[in-house]
This record gives structure tokens, C-alpha cells and sequence, in this order.
């Protein structure tokens, strides 16, 4: 499971613990997210995510 990091405010998004407060499951791949999926932290969208090593 890789994980995603928000470029404007880095909030991770780990694909193992999924966003179970904005109803995303455990294990559900970034590409899976809905389209309008948005930072829970600043609100960016899916397109200022790039993928983290950490």
C-alpha cells in the first residue's frame, strides 16, 4: 500500500488506514478515491496529492 501526501498543508493520505472519518475504507487505493475527493485538512483536491516516501 503506497501513501499520498497532501503539497499544499502535509496531510498524508495512507492507503492501509483509508479516511474512515469521510466514510473511506481501510485498504482503498488512491486511484479508487471518488473524483471529488478533497484534503480533510485544506480542502485541496485529488490533484495536489502526489505520492509520498516516508
Amino acid at each position: 500500500m503506497k501513501k499520498y501526501i497532501c503539497k499544499i498543508c502535509g496531510w498524508i493520505y495512507d492507503e492501509a488506514q483509508g479516511d474512515p472519518d469521510n466514510g473511506i475504507a481501510p485498504g482503498t487505493k488512491f486511484e479508487d478515491l471518488p473524483a471529488d475527493y478533497i484534503c480533510p485538512m485544506c480542502g485541496a483536491g485529488k490533484d495536489e496529492f502526489e505520492e509520498y516516501e516516508g
